[in-house]
């Protein structure tokens, strides 16, 4: 699943019972999986879980596919000294979750065996809130570490994009409890791993 089942609801942090009406089409396939899985498992006895997961960053991530996310499109800019758009005052702001995160929910909830535990939905983030103007900072910052010579322009700021979601932020404490989650990484950590990759990635191209 996804956070974006949160929909309007401005309630802060997300908790997996209290969701909104679905801004985008894409929200409204993600409610929906989870109400199949609702069906199925009550009506056939198929043991389900769902994981709504928060903003998912790491390497390997496609900055130039249809749904790519706005980390990797950042960096591939940074890295090319081109300017960032923003959309909107850059205060919206994310739960961003590092793939390792994701990885041990995943783990953990496909061994989740306590009927308690299953049949749930379950949020999957660093529990954190990271503004976009934040997150252009950290970026510029990590990989400037990187790479002294770098030039980074400061981002560009455009209209607001309809259907966004305007402040995002997980309560993880269902998920701690009935599957032992814990994050390992917040967002600077995960960039930590992720932006050699980038870098190297930018590199090897560079050369061909």
């Amino acid at each position: 699943s996804s956070s974006a089942v949160y929909g309007d609801s401005p309630t802060l942090p997300k908790v997996e019972h209290g969701i909104g009406r679905p801004l985008s089409p894409y929200a409204v396939t993600k409610l929906v999986d989870e109400l199949y899985a609702e069906v199925f498992a009550r009506q056939f006895g198929v043991q389900t879980i769902g994981l709504r997961y928060f903003n998912v960053f790491g390497a390997r991530q496609d900055p130039h596919g249809p749904y790519a996310a706005v980390i990797p499109r950042w960096v591939d800019a940074m890295l090319h000294g081109e300017r960032c758009t923003i959309h909107g005052d850059g205060k919206t702001s994310r739960d961003f979750c590092y793939v390792g995160n994701v990885v041990q929910a995943n783990l953990l909830a496909g061994v989740a065996e306590a009927p308690e535990a299953t049949g749930q939905v379950y949020n999957v983030a660093a529990g954190g809130r990271t503004t976009l103007n934040q997150l252009h900072a950290a970026l510029a910052e990590g990989l400037l570490a990187i790479d002294a010579g770098l030039r980074i322009e400061p981002p560009a700021h455009g209209d607001f994009r309809d259907g966004d979601i305007r402040h995002s932020l997980a309560d993880v404490s269902k998920a701690a409890r009935l599957l032992c989650y814990q994050p390992t990484h917040d967002l600077r950590l995960g960039l930590a791993e992720a932006l050699p990759w980038y870098v190297a990635q930018h590199a090897g191209r560079a050369r061909d």
